[in-house]
């Protein structure tokens, strides 16, 4: 078997403690077709020695200040060459064979997507293991408007990123979602593939974004869609963001395809109730109200028609007690 080029890039900052395990994980694999880039963004402490010390088996590295992760990664994805591309934070590391499982997983059907498993854990402990990217089949809006990509195990064609561009830099906790949801506006529900495998271990700790920002997250998410609203045409959804989600009102978004208006109203109103449905769970009962009461049905689909009934009653319910 003649085996596809894969680029994995990894961008990484003061992350001493763990790049060595990321950088070994990498190495280790043993796969025949590998090319792989570091961008360190001139840290304070000794990562760069670290990475130094594997520089003949890197394609490239560098460690000079940059302006943030996805600028880092972004530098990879410019030099890229291989046929199959994904990044690889430095604190966490891959599973054995992990590339060839990917690798195997393309080159045996048409998959320009291949989304595998993840070991979520820290310290010693292991959390819980991932699903995998959530692709709800046959319902493109429910799968962009709950967009929800596991980054780590999700790898892509590289020639896909000629038709989606580079990421979006101004998104600094989201790239990833972001890149999530134009690659589904581009090329839709078709050729991606999903396997049982774990290849990839997800470290939590207490610097990491994932812990430390969960805030940040939010407020990109509500950013990017009321920019799809506003891309899209959907003035009354836009201004129903605006007025009751925390939003950066300068994200006017590009490298987006033209699309029917129809089915930017429906994967917005699939992104309300998802966040009715958060904002019940965390019991703030008028929020979910309020965004339950402007969500426009017809555009769910029978068994989610069912879930915003259920929420809608039980906020109801509730919010008597």
């Amino acid at each position: 078997m003649q085996y596809p080029k894969i680029t994995i890039i990894t961008p990484s900052f003061n992350q001493a403690q763990y790049i060595e395990e990321t950088i070994d994980s990498v190495l280790s694999q043993g796969y025949p077709n590998l090319e792989y880039f570091i961008f360190d963004g001139g840290s304070k402490d000794n990562s760069a020695e670290i990475i130094a010390k594997y520089t003949k088996h890197l394609a490239y590295w560098e460690s000079t200040p940059d302006k943030g992760q996805t600028d880092a990664i972004n530098k990879g994805l410019k030099r890229a060459t291989g046929e199959l591309i994904n990044w690889l934070n430095s604190d966490d590391y891959y599973e054995p064979k992990a590339l060839f499982t990917i690798a195997e997983a393309f080159q045996s059907t048409q998959a320009r997507v291949v989304c595998a498993k993840s070991r979520i854990f820290r310290g010693e402990e292991t959390l819980y293991h991932s699903q995998g990217t959530d692709v709800y089949k046959g319902n493109l809006a429910k799968t962009i408007g709950w967009a929800r990509i596991d980054q780590p195990e999700t790898f892509f064609r590289r020639d896909s990123f000629d038709k989606i561009g580079l990421l979006d830099e101004r998104f600094r906790y989201l790239m990833d979602r972001d890149l999530w949801v134009k690659y589904l506006l581009h090329f839709g529900l078709e050729n991606i593939v999903h396997i049982d495998d774990v290849v990839v271990h997800f470290r939590h700790h207490e610097a990491s974004k994932t812990i430390s920002q969960q805030d940040y997250f939010l407020v990109e998410r509500n950013s990017l869609f009321w920019g799809l609203a506003v891309l899209y045409g959907c003035e009354a959804i836009a201004q129903f963001l605006q007025d009751n989600y925390e939003i950066k009102t300068t994200f006017q978004l590009s490298n987006f395809p033209p699309i029917d208006k129809h089915l930017a109203e429906q994967f917005l109103h699939y992104y309300l109730l998802l966040t009715a449905e958060e904002y019940y769970v965390q019991r703030n009962h008028k929020k979910a109200k309020k965004i339950l009461s402007f969500i426009d049905k017809s555009c769910l689909q029978a068994s989610d028609l069912a879930l915003y009934k259920k929420v809608k009653f039980r906020n109801l319910i509730r919010s008597w007690i």
